[in-house]
């Protein structure tokens, strides 16, 4: 199996997907494409040996071939002739807009490619975090209380204190706030309405215990990685989440009863099956009182989420080999034909 990594992406979380790429090539035991999404949109297909930082801080990419889509792939000019670039199955690397809100997916799913990652409805459903906690709660898993600050209405009525204000279409911890008194809620909130028209609040809670667990499924069997209890401070912020994950050693399992790693794992299933079917994902989930809540769902986590996995590469090729490509409707005209064949034709 020869994969593409699709990463980049018009969306705040770019950087980030850069670096989830340098990351999977150092993962990834096989040869390897790397498809790169610009801020405009453009796609260029960069050489494995121009996969570091420079390239892209300093815009070294435009120098490599820009790509173009068509029926079945990824298409390149060479002379006067077009070529396909080699691959056998994209991965959707790009974090935030574009790569988990659905854009990506549909591209690929037109254009006939197969991918790992999210489809359409799943991708709308885990990129808004009011969708989130909607979907979660429509299948059976517990979510914490929340209300939801709408720019359009600008109000901070009922809102609990302590709390904690997220964008609601924004990961990787971009634009959080820890609100311990009414002095800094309007603070917080500017910076969430620099970065979103709609804010997530929940009420923080810093005894709540976090841990991650990623997977997929096979056929009718799940894969599930390793438990992970992230270290954090207050809360997991983007420093502790995303500058240092690029040096993640495998872990070992948290430390929990079985029957909590059950309930976890309980949860991913319910929240995965059947509409996360060809991706691997991140559920980040919290423990409070012996009772399991799903905090976000990460469609396409970090770095894939690898660190977690005993066999990363086994479990990805074992995904990328079931997955099938959309049954095409055969249009055979004959409703046109039969208008054809009357009076007074269209």
């Amino acid at each position: 199996m020869k994969y593409a990594i699709l990463f980049g992406g018009n969306s705040y979380e770019h950087e980030i997907s850069i670096v989830s790429a340098v990351v999977l090539k150092k993962v990834i035991s096989k040869n390897l494409e790397f498809i790169f999404c610009d801020e405009e949109r453009k796609f260029y297909h960069i050489r494995s040996q121009k996969m570091n930082s420079k390239t892209f801080s300093s815009k070294a990419y435009q120098k490599e071939k820009e790509l173009f889509l068509k029926q079945n792939g990824f298409f390149y000019k060479k002379f006067f002739k077009e070529k396909k670039l080699d691959f056998d199955c994209v991965i959707n690397l790009i974090h935030g807009r574009d790569g988990e809100d659905g854009k990506v997916a549909a591209l690929l799913d037109f254009y006939s490619i197969k991918f790992i990652g999210p489809r359409l409805e799943a991708s709308v459903l885990s990129f808004n975090k009011e969708f989130t906690k909607l979907y979660a709660q429509s299948v059976g898993v517990k979510t914490l209380n929340y209300t939801m600050l709408r720019k359009a209405q600008n109000t901070h009525e009922n809102i609990p204190l302590p709390c904690i204000i997220k964008p609601a279409r924004l990961g990787s911890s971009i634009g959080i706030s820890i609100v311990k008194d009414k002095k800094d809620l309007e603070y917080a909130k500017d910076v969430g309405f620099e970065l979103d028209n709609d804010l997530l609040v929940e009420e923080f809670k810093s005894d709540i215990k976090e841990y991650n667990l990623a997977g997929c499924m096979i056929k009718d069997d799940f894969i599930f990685s390793l438990i992970e209890e992230p270290k954090k401070k207050e809360f997991l912020d983007f420093e502790q989440k995303y500058l240092s994950f690029s040096t993640h050693t495998k872990i070992t399992q948290a430390n929990l009863t079985q029957e909590l790693q059950e309930k976890l794992k309980n949860s991913f299933a319910r929240i995965y099956n059947p509409l996360f079917k060809g991706a691997l994902i991140r559920c980040d989930f919290f423990i409070l009182d012996n009772e399991v809540y799903l905090n976000e769902i990460n469609p396409n986590p970090g770095s894939l989420a690898n660190y977690l996995f005993e066999d990363f590469n086994a479990t990805l090729d074992a995904l990328a080999n079931q997955i099938s490509l959309e049954e095409k409707i055969k249009i055979d005209y004959n409703f046109l034909h039969s208008i054809n064949g009357q009076k007074g034709k269209l």
